[in-house]
C-alpha cells in the first residue's frame, strides 16, 4: 500500500468514526464512555494522518 492509499484509508476511518460519534450523541441517553473511546480513536487517526503527511 502506498502512502497516499494509507492516508485515504485513514481519512475514511476518521469519517466513519465521526458518523458513529454523531449517531451516539443523538441518542436520548448517549453512552459517554463509548463517545470518549471513539473520540480517542479518532484523535489517534488524525495524529497518524498528520505524521504521514509530513513525511
Amino acid at each position: 500500500m502506498n502512502l497516499q492509499s494509507r492516508i485515504d484509508a485513514l481519512k475514511g476511518r476518521h469519517a466513519s468514526l465521526e458518523s458513529k460519534i454523531a449517531a451516539e450523541d443523538r441518542r436520548p441517553q448517549p453512552d459517554m464512555m463509548a463517545i470518549s473511546r471513539l473520540k480517542l480513536e479518532k484523535l489517534r487517526l488524525k495524529e497518524e494522518m498528520e505524521r504521514l503527511g509530513t513525511q
